[in-house]
């Protein structure tokens, strides 16, 4: 798809994954690597007995899978020189170093554009390129701490918990291959390049499902649930016991989800393990009977009691066999054994075997989604440390033919008509609107959009056009209310189908061809059309029609089961973590559609898997499993490779902060400050794990009797990783978050305003789009139809006769 590219990929572990991406999509992406290879190679986990090994890291195989590979030395002047030969011919650059780094050697954005004009450099960094905090000593424990993350995440009782595997930096990684490829977009309309600039912390915040927002739409806020989310008056339970195991039952209210919580005690009642009147719960107001008193605070406790007991006297295999026949939201909690091993993945041709030098074939995670016209060719292995010296020739890459000189925003020439609901596909669809696109986002007023009712709400109270989470997805798009099951209302979505370039549906599989709206409808009438399918499990195999949310594809792809405490039950990711991860994948396999119709007149059926998508987050441990047998542990706040590295009570009420020392210097520089006895400063990482409950003592007596604040400015002087546990309150007036202007208050129909998060990534010479809150139900109504599809004023007043406007 992205053939014609070449992309020079400068990163570390902190930015490898978005190279990746753009070798799965096709570009030619070659690794520039110090003459000893890449920092990454030194991660664990390695292949069995080859601990150390720099050609044996499966965090390195994870993330470099299909690229080339060179080796130079950037701070030597004849290698900087031959880098700026190959940049001269090249599209992208991506890196990682810390803000500035790049500029000291000379090779700073606007040396490389002064090579090559039309060049778009991307830097990877946890908190962006300027700020006050852009020079922090930064590790993902303390990135994620300034993303508020922990604070949703562990037991009450017990420190906030990190998500394993660098999750900040991934995110950002996913983040930075989407922002290339806008910058992309408009490189080739304009004949420009420019710097994009990816901060880890915005990145992550997309993890707390818009909770950043709740000081800000004065809403309770959200505080750890080992196993669940404790959201105002309710603890929600995403972990419930099964007779060899745990499953995640989702048991919800509204319009949307009441249909399965019903469904689910008609089962319980059939067995005989719950009463009579559990079958008349108001499952579609439940939320509002508590809110004004008709229904005790108590009742959703004893509800979730009821299912917990009745699970537990179930196998996870039959309780999932039972969620496929009865239509319920009930899936295994997963390790990565299971996970390999689940006939879902394999049935789909998900996996693929990667001959690896001196192993043999090894099993990879496969394709971010199935592609109709340009499969994904996931087959080629990592790179040894300068495999490609001396085969790698510049080019002379061929000036853009300049569409149009200045436009307006990267985006502005793509129009989406976008027909999902909740979160993993407005997400996708909400950064499109951002940068530009024409998006017009089609719902029902009557049966209303479950992201409509979740927190956080204004004032926290109920209403469709409270939710912080709906205004955060749905900024800037258009409103159009339709009655999608009214017959007469395909003809009303076929005219949009020939306006769109691309349409984006996130149904069960069954649903569009319900209303013979498939692919080959859509093509019918827009043959270049790109159409987009995004849901669970995907379009087929025997878990495709299983309905869902991220809640169960965090289950099922293993993020919830690897996080918590050794000595517990897993403590779970906080909330519904596929749909955080999913929408990166959606939005890059779109933007990458579009570029390969740009070139070849060709549209496409895309149709993305939120469940496999989401496991490039997860592929060391996946890769630990297919190659060693091995499972990945819960491990707390530790890491293999860092001590100390935790998360320390404050003296404020539920007051944290994460302190981490990447190597000795910094650890020397930990114990000058606290004063530690002097043979601990000479303790090496071994060492220091002998004296690790002790080291950890240590440091929480001395942040135990300061502000969280005080605590990591102290650290940050002295150059130690370092930063408070955030909440909602403390994130809305981040200094570093003010300077990026993250929250934004948008013009809103009903409310006059409502607060957003901004864009996660800025670029140098492009500026977003944002100009408007999420759409108050129809409200654009005509002008969507009389302003993009031309409808008279009698074509509208008999769609409404028809009752296919709501």
């Amino acid at each position: 798809m992205l053939s014609p590219y070449r992309v020079l990929d400068l990163t570390d572990e902190r930015g490898q994954l978005a190279g990746a991406t753009l070798a799965d999509l096709g570009a030619e992406v070659i690794l520039v690597e110090p003459p000893d290879g890449s920092r990454s190679r030194r991660l664990p986990p390695f292949v069995a007995g080859r601990e150390g090994d720099p050609e044996a890291s499966l965090w390195f195989w994870s993330y470099n899978r299909g690229k080339r590979s060179i080796s130079m030395d950037l701070d030597d002047p004849a290698d900087r020189g031959r880098f700026l030969e190959l940049v001269a011919g090249a599209d992208i650059v991506l890196e990682s170093d810390r803000p500035g780094a790049m500029a000291e050697r000379g090779l700073g954005y606007d040396e490389l554009a002064a090579v090559n004009p039309e060049i778009v450099v991307t830097s990877i960094s946890p908190f962006g390129q300027s700020g006050p905090k852009a020079d922090w000593a930064a590790t993902d424990l303390t990135v994620a701490a300034a993303a508020m993350v922990p604070k949703m995440t562990g037991d009450e009782d017990r420190a906030p918990l990190r998500v394993p595997l660098a999750q900040s930096f991934l995110h950002a990684s996913a983040e930075a291959a989407g922002a290339t490829l806008i910058a992309l977009h408009e490189r080739n309309r304009s004949g420009k390049g420019q710097h994009v600039d990816v901060s880890a912390q915005q990145s992550f915040m997309q993890a707390t499902q818009s909770m950043v927002l709740c000081h800000l739409y004065n809403s309770p806020e959200t505080t750890r649930m080992s196993g669940g989310a404790a959201v105002g008056p309710f603890r929600i339970r995403l972990r419930s016991p099964a007779a060899d195991g745990f499953v995640s039952i989702t048991i919800l209210f509204g319009e949307a989800i009441a249909p399965f919580s019903s469904r689910l005690f008609e089962w319980i009642h059939e067995e005989g393990m719950c009463e009579g009147s559990d079958l008349e719960i108001d499952w579609v107001n439940f939320v509002e009977g508590v809110t004004n008193g008709r229904i005790g605070l108590g009742e959703y406790d004893r509800i979730q009691e009821v299912a917990a007991q009745f699970s537990a006297t179930k196998s996870k295999a039959e309780l999932l066999s039972a969620a496929r026949e009865k239509r319920l939201l009930i899936v295994p909690i997963c390790n990565v054994q299971e996970v390999a091993e689940l006939g879902q993945f394999e049935e789909r041709g998900f996996w693929r075997e990667i001959e690896c030098l001196d192993l043999g074939p090894v099993r990879f995670p496969g394709p971010m989604a199935k592609f109709s016209a340009t499969p994904l060719d996931v087959s080629l292995p990592p790179p040894a440390i300068g495999q490609d010296n001396g085969e790698i020739k510049t080019r002379v890459a061929e000036p853009t033919t300049v569409v149009e000189a200045m436009p307006v925003a990267p985006l502005s020439d793509v129009k989406i008509l976008d027909l999902m609901w909740v979160m993993a596909g407005p997400a996708a669809t909400r950064v499109f609107a951002d940068w530009g696109a024409t998006v017009v986002r089609v719902e029902s007023s009557h049966k209303i959009e479950g992201a409509r009712t979740f927190q956080p709400l204004l004032n926290n109270e109920g209403g469709s056009e409270n939710s912080g989470l709906f205004q955060n997805l749905n900024a800037g798009k258009l409103g159009l209310t339709v009655a999608m099951d009214n017959p007469e209302a395909r003809e009303l979505i076929l005219d949009l189908v020939r306006w769109a370039d691309v349409v984006c549906e996130s149904f069960s599989p069954k649903a569009m061809a319900g209303w013979n709206l498939t692919y080959e409808d859509l093509k019918e009438v827009n043959p270049d059309v790109i159409m987009t399918s995004s849901c669970l499990f995907g379009q087929d195999g025997p878990m495709s029609h299983l309905a869902g949310f991220g809640t169960m594809g965090a289950s099922m792809s293993g993020f919830y089961e690897m996080t918590g405490w050794p000595d517990r039950d897993p403590a779970g990711v906080a909330g519904a973590y596929t749909d955080y991860v999913s929408p990166r994948y959606l939005e890059i396999a779109i933007l990458a559609a579009l570029d390969h119709r740009r070139r070849t007149g060709e549209g496409q059926y895309i149709d993305l898997s939120q469940a496999e998508s989401s496991m490039n987050f997860l592929t060391p441990h996946l890769l630990g499993w297919t190659v060693n047998g091995q499972l990945a542990p819960k491990i707390g706040n530790a890491d293999p490779l860092m001590l100390p590295h935790g998360i320390h009570p404050c003296s404020g009420d539920d007051e944290w902060v994460a302190v981490s020392c990447e190597n000795d210097e910094q650890w020397r520089s930990l114990c000058d400050l606290l004063g530690f006895p002097a043979e601990w400063s000479e303790a090496d990482i071994a060492a220091r794990r002998i004296l690790g409950p002790e080291i950890e003592s240590a440091i929480e007596a001395w942040t135990s009797v300061r502000r969280g604040a005080e605590a990591h400015s102290s650290l940050q002087a002295i150059g130690v990783p370092a930063h408070v546990v955030q909440d909602s309150i403390v994130v809305a007036s981040d200094p570093q978050l003010e300077h990026r202007n993250h929250f934004r208050q948008a013009p809103h129909d009903e409310h006059g305003s409502m607060w957003i998060e901004g864009t996660r990534f800025s670029m140098s010479r492009s500026t977003d789009a944002i100009s408007g809150a999420a759409p108050t139900l129809g409200q654009h109504t005509f002008d969507v139809l009389e302003g993009i599809l031309g409808y008279d004023a009698d074509h509208i007043a008999e769609l409404a006769v028809a009752g296919v406007l709501e």
